[in-house]
């Protein structure tokens, strides 16, 4: 009875091995990631809409900016996430066919195998650092452009909506 479950245990685990080892999967995770990540962006993105509508609609003109300003850097900080997940998803494997291809001419200039375990955790943590400042840095740039350009749609917006269809041009 045990070797029987140690075989189905062997056939099913080398089935997930052949199966991560095609490209098809990888592209279908790839593919289902991205639909979960833009589903739940979506979703929250027409909540902030319409949390900023119902406070802009009940509020009274003395508070006309804050409500716009709130939600254009909840907006910002969505689409900052949103550009630094998308780019991380591109990063990996860059960084790790760079990694890779380091270590191999390591290893043909004649470096030790001791050598080449030290160099390649001392190559890991640069090329993470370096690409975690990228990202970083990215992401606030993307947040803080949508962040600025959402506040100024916001408030077109809300004018427009007070003003009676905006024809004030």
């Amino acid at each position: 009875s045990s070797s029987s479950s140690s075989s189905s245990s062997s056939s099913s685990s080398m089935l997930l091995i052949r199966l991560m080892s095609r490209r098809r999967t990888w592209v279908c995770v790839f593919v289902a990631v991205y639909t979960i990540i833009l589903s739940s962006t979506w979703n929250l993105l027409k909540s902030i809409l319409s949390w900023y509508e119902s406070t802009s609609s009940s509020s009274s003109s003395s508070s006309f900016g804050w409500p716009a300003l709130y939600a254009s850097v909840l907006l910002g900080a969505v689409f900052g996430l949103l550009s630094m997940a998308a780019a991380l998803a591109v990063a990996v494997p860059a960084t790790l066919v760079t990694w890779i291809t380091i270590l191999v001419l390591l290893t043909f200039c004649g470096k030790p195998r001791r050598t080449l375990v030290v160099e390649g955790k001392k190559l890991t943590a640069e090329i993470t650092g370096f690409v975690a400042k990228i990202l970083i840095k990215e992401g606030n740039v993307v947040a803080a452009v949508c962040a600025v350009l959402g506040y100024f749609v916001l408030v077109k917006k809300n004018r427009k909506e007070e003003g009676g269809g905006g024809g004030d041009y």
